[in-house]
């Protein structure tokens, strides 16, 4: 256990019924958003969603994740879904969990900075659609772009659940710049602005397990606001780094039910809830009652999916993830990009490019979208340089992104590239 305590052995006790423990770990489901999204390709149809529904309203999750991210877009141009008729289906089957949404900002669902008057509509009518707790972030943990939907969702009474993206420079946190103190003034920042919870963003699955510890135990002495951890199994560290934040008193933690964990996702829920088991931070679940949802995922579900799983590697821990700090969703879709271009085999020249291409960026997180914009570009200089020159094809989301529209970067960005991109830039 940890030296400060948190985790203490209590009665073991696997009925379904047992006693509440003192201080339990809440649990965000993130199978119905995230899981799909980072292993296939955000594929998941609503239809597939339904069978499951009223079951996984009975584990007594802190919420689920059913809606934002990427898959407005993807019902929209893959799906043939409308996507605002797949938070009120689901709201038919689930009646007593929260529904959470991924909101990317002044992004909203989208890939730039929208209107203020159309970010202010997007969040009354996600809320008005039964949307509970919306985790809002921004690629560049530039919070100035958080403003007009905070607003928003404070009108409309709802969960403002501020995110932190985790970043590094270092193979460890600190550095010059994505250290101890960065997050602690950024945990600050958000709890100023009303947060009702913070989410530690760990889109790539960097977060070592000291580093998970460290980084809670300063922002629960920082901040009052709940803290929530969130971190894909990527690099395979996220189970270890998740019972480290245990111990270090975080409140939240996400996971997804196993079928759709592992890989590019999430760690599964189902090891964390046997770990926990007779300890004061007992999360309540009945393991049958999962082991049942899952059956179902396995047999009726997965198979149809089972094409889209990106099988160029056996092992399911990319340790290069360290290297190129590329978030899970963005892996699966750059892999298809890759494959759909006939152009697979220059996926490891790609992983090599990737931190020199955010290098020049102004090492900025890699996040939606700021990971489709270093990924494109990415992709462009293996495909297009020659040893003559690099950045032959820079694209529009670059040039806005020098010029500022994104916000600002956590450093300069090169001012060789920045001149390149902006050379004839229509704003520029």
């Amino acid at each position: 256990m940890s030296n400060d305590n948190q985790v203490k052995m209590t009665t073991m006790n696997y009925s379904k019924d047992r006693p509440k423990a003192e201080n339990p770990l809440k649990i965000m489901d993130l199978t119905f958003r995230d899981g799909h999204q980072s292993l296939f390709a955000t594929r998941g149809r609503t239809e597939d969603m339904i069978p499951v529904a009223e079951m996984m309203d009975e584990i007594g999750f802190w919420a689920l994740e059913t809606w934002g991210g990427a898959t407005f877009d993807t019902m929209h141009r893959f799906l043939n879904e409308d996507p605002w008729d797949r938070i009120r289906i689901l709201k038919r089957y689930i009646r007593k969990t929260p529904f959470s949404m991924l909101l990317r900002a002044q992004n909203l669902v989208g890939y730039r900075n929208y209107a203020d008057d159309l970010a202010s509509a997007f969040v009354e009518r996600a809320a008005e659609n039964g949307m509970d707790i919306f985790r809002t972030f921004d690629a560049l943990n530039d919070y100035r772009n958080f403003e007009t939907v905070v607003k928003g969702i404070k009108a409309a009474g709802k969960h403002f659940q501020g995110c932190i993206c985790y970043s590094m420079t270092e193979p460890r946190m600190g550095g010059d710049v994505y250290n101890l103190d960065y997050y602690v003034k950024k945990a600050k920042d958000l709890e100023s602005m009303g947060a009702d919870s913070i989410c530690i963003k760990d889109m790539a699955g960097l977060i070592a397990p000291y580093d998970a510890y460290e980084i809670v135990s300063a922002l629960k002495k920082a901040v009052s606001a709940p803290i929530h951890l969130h971190s894909h199994f990527t690099s395979g560290m996220a189970p270890m780094s998740q019972l480290k934040a245990v111990e270090a008193g975080v409140d939240i933690v996400d996971t997804c039910m196993s079928p759709y964990a592992y890989r590019t996702s999430h760690s599964a829920i189902e090891p964390l809830v046997m770990t926990l088991l007779g300890t004061n931070r007992d999360t309540g679940f009945d393991i049958k009652s999962l082991a049942e949802i899952n059956e179902i995922l396995e047999k009726e579900i997965i198979p149809k999916y089972r094409h889209l799983l990106d099988e160029t590697k056996l092992s399911i821990i990319d340790i290069n993830v360290l290297l190129h700090q590329t978030p899970g969703g963005m892996l699966s879709n750059l892999v298809n990009q890759l494959r759909e271009m006939d152009a697979l085999d220059k996926i490891d020249q790609v992983y090599a490019e990737l931190p020199r291409v955010r290098k020049d960026l102004g090492q900025i997180p890699l996040v939606t979208p700021t990971s489709q914009i270093v990924g494109i570009q990415t992709v462009n200089n293996v495909l297009f340089d020659d040893e003559n020159e690099r950045y032959k094809m820079i694209t529009d989301q670059v040039k806005d992104l020098c010029y500022g529209l994104y916000g600002k970067t956590a450093v300069p960005i090169n001012p060789e590239v920045q001149k390149k991109a902006l050379k004839g830039y229509a704003r520029g």
